[in-house]
């Protein structure tokens, strides 16, 4: 049995109640709770460890599947591989990380915890963890926005600036992970979203407010995983390719049963029409080609994974191969995807804006998602490597930006 046919029954049970989760604009925590019990936080912990040790490119299938019966759960664990792959790099490399594979296999997960609004400088962090005087940990404070996952999690990824007042023998003020319990006095998870799609996904506010965290959970900026960024993508990417499965599922579904039809159409029957089958067919295609590129991508993320032990220049040079191509992915597949959710509408009537059918989400969700990443800076990117051969951004931010007075 593949991994796809174990995890299907599941997802489909997800599926069965998605659309009105989306409607009533309920948080899928039953959902989120049901993957976490099946050990879906632990499918890349390693075997010998208690998880599936699952491949990028199984993981990924997995998402696109997930994504297929609702798109925000795949995006909802987002920030959680990306935790669980940084400690499965720092384990491969010879960092005892089972205190953490223990708790992933024991079904917590963690959320993320990294942007900021307003006016944080694009190269800084207002939210800032102080060291405590002597060996008593230290202490975090600041509110983040677009925690997705957090608000489902035991833990949250957070980025802060670092601050030494107390600890001046250990050099400057940096920049680090907290990996901090969202169970701590303190921590606060509201679901303020108000996004107009992936309303599902916790992408809320989380606030700190004197949290102490433990120094065996601050991490060196530096010292991520690499692939990071890559990963962020597969995962939206993922999203997307999930996205276009659902769409393509449900208007066929309903072409294959319409009885009403235009008096000027091209067969009495819609499901006979040569137009609409045309643009059925587009779908279908984009559909393909999205989890065709996805995978690819992830096998691309797969290669670096391998190299844990390897020298920096072999990893510098596979993960920047997995940079480009992801952002060489995300330009079509959410150039197709957008396109698709909003020609499905062709093959339907005007009763297929229902509120009620909600077949709007998916453009909707699509739009949301391939809003994380502006295609034209993708495009961009690409096309500056290819030409200049200039390497892509990595852990890249988002923030205000200094401009120049203009007098």
């Amino acid at each position: 049995m593949t991994h796809l046919e174990t995890w299907q029954p599941l997802f489909d049970t997800i599926a069965a109640d998605a659309l009105q989760r989306e409607l009533d604009h309920e948080l899928p925590f039953e959902q989120v709770d049901w993957l976490k019990r099946a050990g879906f936080g632990a499918l890349r912990v390693p075997v010998e460890h208690g998880g599936a040790g699952l491949t990028w490119p199984e993981l990924a299938d997995l998402w696109i599947a997930l994504a297929a019966a609702d798109n925000n759960l795949p995006q909802a664990f987002r920030g959680h591989f990306a935790l669980a792959e940084d400690r499965l790099w720092h384990h491969r490399r010879g960092h005892d990380q089972r205190v953490w594979f223990e708790r992933f296999v024991a079904g917590e997960i963690a959320g993320n915890a990294w942007s900021e609004v307003g006016p944080t400088p694009i190269d800084s962090q207002r939210t800032v963890l102080t060291a405590l005087p002597g060996d008593q940990g230290y202490r975090l404070d600041g509110t983040k926005y677009y925690t997705t996952g957090s608000i489902f999690a035991e833990w949250a990824d957070v980025y802060a600036r670092l601050e030494r007042p107390h600890r001046p023998e250990e050099g400057v003020d940096d920049f680090v992970i907290a990996i901090v319990d969202t169970r701590a006095a303190g921590v606060s998870v509201v679901d303020d979203w108000d996004g107009f799609g992936q309303r599902g996904t916790g992408s809320g506010t989380t606030s700190f407010e004197g949290v102490l965290v433990p120094s065996e959970h601050v991490l060196a900026f530096e010292d991520r995983f690499p692939h990071q960024t890559a990963v962020y993508q597969l995962n939206l990417l993922a999203t997307l390719s999930g996205i276009a499965q659902s769409a393509l599922r449900e208007v066929v579904a309903a072409v294959r049963v319409r009885e009403r039809n235009y008096s000027h159409a091209n067969a009495a029957r819609v499901r006979d029409d040569p137009q609409v089958l045309s643009r059925i067919g587009e779908i279908s295609s984009a559909a393909y080609v999205a989890r065709s590129a996805t995978l690819q991508v992830a096998q691309a993320i797969e290669r670096v994974a391998e190299l844990a032990t390897a020298g920096s220049d072999a990893v510098a040079r596979a993960n920047e191969a997995a940079e480009i191509e992801a952002s060489q992915a995300q330009v079509v597949v959410t150039s197709l995807v957008l396109q698709a959710t909003s020609d499905l509408f062709d093959t339907l009537g005007a009763s297929a804006t229902s509120r009620l059918r909600g077949l709007d989400r998916h453009w909707r969700n699509a739009r949301t998602v391939s809003s994380h990443n502006p295609r034209i800076l993708k495009a961009r990117v690409v096309g500056e490597h290819e030409v200049n051969g200039t390497p892509p951004p990595y852990a890249w931010a988002i923030g205000a930006t200094r401009r120049d007075r203009v007098s």
